[in-house]
């Protein structure tokens, strides 16, 4: 086998893989967002009690979006190898190449515009405390989503338990989320001496313990991203040169 034959064999075993998990990741979006009640059983049966879990349908939406994503990668790359098809491998080469373009203005916006970043950040903790002032406990999902959240995270609202004072929920009950004292009722005075830390700060401090982990993760699919582009783009020109 030449060095030709090698290349195209790992990118129809390397995409075959990709095409798989992405069929995978698909049905079970699919499966999330259709058949809602047996996730749901599902997630009662192992996690008895812990009824925000039922709150995770809402992540049926980006399972979807993703699993179609690496679908149609995964496809691009493996019938193009089969094929020999320089269309479907410049198709994939462009894809992995706008991915790879947005992931590297993203980390020199966090890197090289840091303070436009945190402007960015506070433009969306705004958003989120809005969001929280006019629709938690009024709208379902907005209300499952933050749940959720705050459970994970071990967190209180983006920036503490003060972002839902004057929102339906508090309104309505009188009283503040249960993650925000770790007890039940939960009082503006218990969550003021309970002092749980906003999401935002939680979630930093989750990027902050595991920043070595997350840059190993991202060099390396960064890695991925280049051999997937260089090995088919010297598919595309040895075809090219074949058939010239």
């Amino acid at each position: 086998m030449g060095c030709f034959g090698f290349l195209k064999t790992m990118m129809i075993l390397f995409n075959g893989i990709i095409f798989l998990a992405g069929a995978a990741i698909l049905g079970v979006g699919i499966w999330v967002k259709v058949d809602n009640g047996s996730v749901l059983s599902f997630l009662q049966g192992i996690s008895a009690g812990q009824s925000q879990l039922g709150q995770v349908l809402n992540v049926g939406y980006l399972l979807i979006a993703v699993g179609a994503v690496l679908l149609i990668l995964g496809f691009l790359g493996c019938c193009g190898a089969v094929r020999e098809s320089r269309c479907m491998l410049l198709l994939f080469f462009v894809i992995i190449l706008i991915v790879f373009i947005a992931e590297v203005a993203g980390a020199i916006v966090l890197l090289v515009f840091k303070p436009l970043a945190n402007d960015l950040i506070k433009q969306a903790g705004d958003e989120a405390v809005k969001n929280i002032k006019t629709d938690f406990g009024k709208n379902k999902d907005i209300t499952g989503l933050w749940n959720s959240t705050m459970t994970t995270l071990k967190c209180c609202g983006f920036n503490n338990y003060t972002d839902f004072t004057g929102s339906p929920f508090e309104n309505g009950t009188g009283i503040y989320p249960t993650q925000c004292c770790r007890s039940s009722p939960c009082s503006g005075t218990t969550a003021s001496n309970t002092d749980v830390p906003g999401c935002f700060t939680a979630l930093k401090k989750l990027v902050d313990d595991n920043a070595v982990v997350i840059i190993a993760v991202a060099l390396g699919i960064a890695a991925l991203e280049l051999a997937a582009m260089i090995v088919s783009m010297t598919l595309y020109c040895h075809i090219g040169s074949k058939r010239g």
